[in-house]
């Protein structure tokens, strides 16, 4: 059986020899168990039990901040299995191993190479084992041991700010707590004094104090008058060593600032006030101003200002101006030079915000007498009243008076006054006044649906001093009398289903009427008496000025009638009454069988009848293609170049000319004359076109006459709007003719096209006596040889 020995480490160090084995258990006791029991087992198999001292072995001390030249002896680690031949290697690992803390490995000796800061870090845990040389084995089980550093008094106290700021209120007691500063000491504060802080006051005595423990700043003096003194600095020091000699120190400085209490009263500095006024001031002028000071500040040193009595305290008034806090003297009413020239008020001045601790001391306001002298001046005329209001009836005469103003002098002298109204407010001088009297006539006749108000201005202005004048408004109402007829309220649209039944609601009209009557609009219809009774429709009265328009019989046609008129009767209540006829339009349409409307054309009828809708597409393509050749052909025959008709002056050829007319040859020149298209008596009424068939059924529409002189350009027009708009033209294409042909040719026509519709034959014997250019045409139709022929 083999046999373990466990062999303690010795430690010794200066450290132990100095301080007493009690103080070290009881610190050892903070951070271990205060007892370790560590058995051995001898030959014979008894197990030895032994207690361990209270300190322990493995804890060591170390005092920081260390000055000396060499370095500083911790302790020793040794084992009893070290028979001093160098076999056995001590080890040393952890906190600080090898760079803080180095170990003779052959002797076990432990040194602190650096100065060690206990702030920094207070306490090292290392591992200590020792190893066999040659075979490299343990000896002894790895042991960790803690090196703690024990604190030195090396840091002062020290304040968390640099520089306080407080405040506390002014004419506070004694005790009152201002503000608390706080100090702290980096030393230890488990191991002696070093960190045990007391703080005083240097500077700020008598006025405040400080408690040495907590560092809470009270007053010392009772009342301190923030008026007398506002800003204290006072200077605090904190030292550790529980304030013995040779503790270290540090100080802060605080700035304490009495605030403001409402305990001072406002306070006029004058007793009388004088002011000056005219007695032609507006209401609300500002006269003057006074100030009562208060040495409080903010709202403390707010004030209001009254009047509290006097003669004119109805005439005048004060307001408190914010900003400045100062009362300003107004005008209330109008002052009168002539009635009073001097008034007398008490103004008070006091705090809006008292404080109930300070109202001991009296009261918080003051009083000043404000005395007021009225000047006299040269006032304008004044009227009786602030505004005038006339009504006139719209249907009064020119030069009817409607209604007066007055105005007087309130000066002493008393001048006259004259009258005038302000063009400017009547610019068409529909109004005017007598100068004398004030009294308004009309100039023009009044519509109240034009205008029902009209507001003009007098001026009322001194005789004797022009310069001296007032204007007052005049505010004239317009009365209704009932001058115009109702009528329809807008344009209906009205239609009827073929399908009708009768007694069919198909619209419902109402009416207005630009009269205003004091009772209200009350219309009433009814037929107009030429067609007391309509076969078609019935027009009933709703009492509630509307009328309803219902079917009378059944079913309608719209190829019978298309549109029906409708003549509706509407007259007024008023008086007097006032009339007028309103005629309605009903078209007659296709309806749905629930009453929709589908189509209301008879062209549309008979379009759905015949065509399809891929018809209808067919033909509308066709009408665009030939519209986009039209507008092609009509392009290209503008750019072409016209050729003149003479190339030049010079050449003698004969040439054509082309008159585009059948006048009576090169002879006839009335035939071409201008003057002769503007003829109307050249126009033949009674013929018939000859691009219509002689079959045809249609009438022939008679054309208004024109007038003399007319414009050809304009007459071709006329032309041409009467054959689109005529009805009896053929729905094929035709040519028409729309300019004069002149006078008629004493030879008549030489065309053969109506000679069929002759008797018998005609004589062409004159041919021959009209010279050698119409031999051709004697020839060929002179002589009964050639009609034989």
């Amino acid at each position: 059986m083999r046999n373990y020995r466990c062999l303690p480490l010795f430690i010794w160090t200066c450290m132990f020899h100095m301080v007493d084995t009690t103080p070290v258990q009881e610190k050892a006791n903070s951070h271990l168990p205060s007892k370790k029991t560590a058995g051995l087992t001898t030959d014979d198999n008894k197990m030895l039990r032994r207690t361990k001292r209270g300190w322990m072995w493995n804890q060591f001390f170390l005092l920081e901040e260390y000055t000396g030249t060499d370095t500083q002896y911790v302790g020793k680690l040794h084992t009893d299995q070290d028979k001093g031949d160098g076999n056995l290697k001590y080890i040393l690992t952890g906190d600080g191993a090898g760079s803080i803390f180095v170990i003779d490995e052959n002797t076990g000796d432990i040194h602190a190479a650096k100065k060690l800061d206990r702030e920094e870090k207070s306490l090292y845990v290392l591992r200590a084992k020792a190893i066999d040389r040659k075979t490299g084995r343990q000896v002894e089980p790895e042991s960790e041991f803690i090196i703690k550093i024990h604190d030195i008094n090396d840091n002062e106290p020290k304040f968390t700010k640099d520089l306080y700021t407080a405040s506390v209120p002014e004419m506070s007691g004694v005790g009152t707590s201002v503000i608390q500063v706080t100090a702290t000491d980096a030393d230890d504060a488990n191991y002696g004094n070093s960190a045990k802080v007391v703080y005083s006051i240097l500077q700020g005595q008598p006025y405040f104090s400080v408690d040495p423990e907590s560092g809470i700043i009270k007053t010392a003096l009772p009342d301190m008058s923030r008026e007398n003194r506002e800003q204290y600095q006072v200077v605090i020091q904190a030292k550790d060593m529980g304030g013995q000699m040779g503790g270290l120190s540090g100080t802060t400085t605080v700035n304490i600032t009495l605030t403001d209490v409402n305990n001072n009263p406002p306070r006029f500095p004058q007793s009388t006030y004088q002011f000056n006024s005219p007695e032609s001031v507006p209401l609300g002028t500002h006269l003057g101003r006074i100030k009562a000071y208060d040495p409080d500040v903010g709202e403390n040193a707010e004030m209001e200002y009254s009047v509290a009595e006097g003669d004119g305290a109805d005439m005048f008034d004060v307001i408190t101006d914010k900003d400045t806090q100062e009362g300003i003297i107004t005008v209330k009413q109008n002052l009168d030079f002539e009635n009073k020239m001097l008034y007398t008020i008490k103004v008070v001045a006091s705090n809006t915000h008292p404080d109930p601790r300070f109202l001991h001391l009296g009261p918080f306001k003051d009083t000043a007498v404000v005395k007021i002298s009225v000047e006299d001046i040269d006032e304008p005329p004044v009227f009786s009243k602030i505004s005038y209001l006339m009504e006139v009836d719209e249907d009064v005469k020119e030069g009817s008076i409607i209604g007066q103003v007055t105005a007087y002098d309130p000066d002493a002298v008393n001048n006259l006054i004259k009258y005038s109204v302000d063009r400017h407010t009547d610019m068409d001088r529909i109004f005017s006044i007598y100068s004398e009297n004030g009294s308004i006539f009309t100039l023009k006749p009044l519509d109240r649906e034009s205008s029902p108000w009209h507001n003009i201005t007098v001026t009322a202005t001194e005789m004797d001093n022009p310069k001296q004048s007032s204007h007052i408004p005049v505010f004239i109402r317009i009365l209704d009398i009932n001058d115009h007829a109702p009528e329809f309220a807008m344009y209906y649209e009205t239609f009827v289903c073929e399908n009708a039944k009768p007694g069919q609601l198909i619209q419902t009209v109402s009416v207005m009427d630009k009269d205003d009557p004091p009772r209200g609009h009350k219309f009433f219809f009814e037929p107009v008496p030429e067609f007391p009774l309509n076969p078609n429709f019935t027009i009933v009265d709703n009492k509630d000025n509307t009328a309803g328009i219902m079917t009378r019989k059944d079913g309608y046609s719209r190829n019978k009638m298309s549109t029906y008129l409708l003549p509706i009767l509407i007259f007024d209540n008023d008086y007097p009454i006032q009339s007028s006829t309103g005629t309605l339009t009903i078209r007659v349409c296709a309806c749905d069988n629930h009453g929709n409307m589908q189509s209301c054309n008879a062209e549309a009828l008979i379009l759905s009848a015949g065509l399809s809708t891929g018809a209808l597409i067919a033909i509308l393509l066709c009408v665009i293609i030939l519209l986009i050749l039209v507008v092609l052909f009509a392009a290209l025959k503008r750019q072409r170049k016209k050729e003149p008709l003479i190339i030049s002056k010079d050449d003698v050829r004969d040439n054509i000319v082309t008159y585009n007319d059948e006048g009576g040859g090169e002879e006839d020149t009335q035939a071409f004359d201008i003057g002769t298209l503007r003829n109307p008596e050249a126009r033949e009424d009674s013929k018939l076109r000859r691009d219509v068939m002689p079959e045809t059924i249609f009438q022939i529409r008679r054309t208004v006459p024109l007038w003399e002189n007319i414009d050809v350009q304009d007459f071709i027009h006329r032309r041409l709007k009467e054959n689109d708009s005529d009805p009896s033209a053929p729905p094929y294409d035709s040519l028409a003719t729309y300019a004069y042909e002149g006078n008629d040719s004493i030879a008549d026509s030489l065309s053969s096209l109506e000679s069929l519709t002759a008797d018998g034959n005609q004589d062409y014997d004159y041919l021959s006596d009209w010279g050698p250019r119409f031999k051709k045409l004697a020839d060929m139709y002179g002589g009964d040889d050639s009609d034989r022929d």
